[in-house]
């Protein structure tokens, strides 16, 4: 049985789905997306991500394509109508359809497209081991706090990384790391400091980020934004990310060098346990 898939007021099978190639999503990457958590069939923080996404538009002049009110009622549905009690469902909003034109064509109704994606979220052996990233040069364009679907150079960079044998990448601008390819980057030094990319246009307002630097500090976690070397990784006590789809995930290895002992450190596994148990908390009902 084939999934439910939501394409501009309209729920379809996935086979039936479909957007006019003349879509500038399709055209010129001119569209935006969020991606939100899905556990016991709740969205997690998606108020927040609805937020986000508005933010988004409104720095590409795009038009919403419907009320946040009318966008969650179709997300809920969706959840129904798949039966998706964990993992994460897609929301993209393209400028709409028009004419190949650099320009934006004025008076365009935006298109709106979601789908659910069933993954093991929870329970993620990966947690367990740890991830081993390697630094690439960040190629991205320079407004990458707009959540744009133009993720070719980050599609690159995880490519790189799988075939050099690690899980991921982290980007790497001047000599500091922005981010990793769909996640920010942190390091843990002098047992309780954690260190993250100040936020600015060089990086994406995480929603998970936000969470969780707000549960470090409750915890008892020092936290400094700002820009951090790949020495400083090197060296670091810890390494992790955090997205919406890992939570918290260790980073044991950077460039073949193992981070402390090579095993997930205190710091990120504490932060992923307390991420976990207050994630039903923060559901969306």
């Amino acid at each position: 049985m084939s999934r439910i898939v939501y394409v501009n007021g309209e729920f379809v099978a996935e086979e039936n789905a479909k957007v006019s190639v003349f879509d500038r999503g399709f055209l010129f990457a001119d569209a935006v997306y969020e991606v939100s958590t899905v556990l016991q069939g709740n969205l997690v923080d998606n108020n927040a991500h609805l937020r986000r996404l508005s933010r988004s538009l409104s720095e590409l002049e795009m038009a919403p394509p419907c009320s946040d009110q009318e966008i969650t009622d179709a997300q809920h549905k969706l959840l129904e109508l798949n039966g998706l009690e964990e993992g994460l469902i897609y929301l993209q909003v393209s400028r709409g359809v028009a004419d190949r034109d650099f320009g934006y064509p004025a008076g365009m109704q935006s298109s709106l497209v979601m789908f659910t994606q069933t993954k093991n979220i929870l329970n993620n052996p990966i947690a367990d081991t740890g991830i081993k990233v390697i630094t690439v040069e960040d190629i991205r364009w320079k407004r990458r706090d707009i959540k744009t679907v133009g993720l070719l150079a980050p599609n690159m960079a995880k490519h790189e990384a799988k075939q050099k044998g690690a899980h991921d990448a982290w980007l790497v601008e001047d000599g500091f790391i922005t981010e990793g390819t769909s996640n920010n980057a942190y390091i843990v030094t002098n047992g309780k400091q954690i260190i993250t990319r100040q936020l600015g246009h060089e990086i994406l307002s995480g929603i998970t980020r936000t969470a969780v630097l707000k549960f470090a500090e409750t915890a008892g976690y020092t936290v400094q934004e700002r820009a951090f070397t790949v020495q400083e990784a090197l060296e670091a006590q810890e390494a992790f990310i955090t997205s919406a789809s890992l939570f918290v995930m260790p980073v044991v290895n950077i460039d073949g060098t193992d981070i402390g002992d090579g095993k997930p450190g205190t710091v990120a596994k504490n932060l992923r346990k307390i991420y976990i148990e207050q994630a039903m908390d923060r559901r969306d009902l």
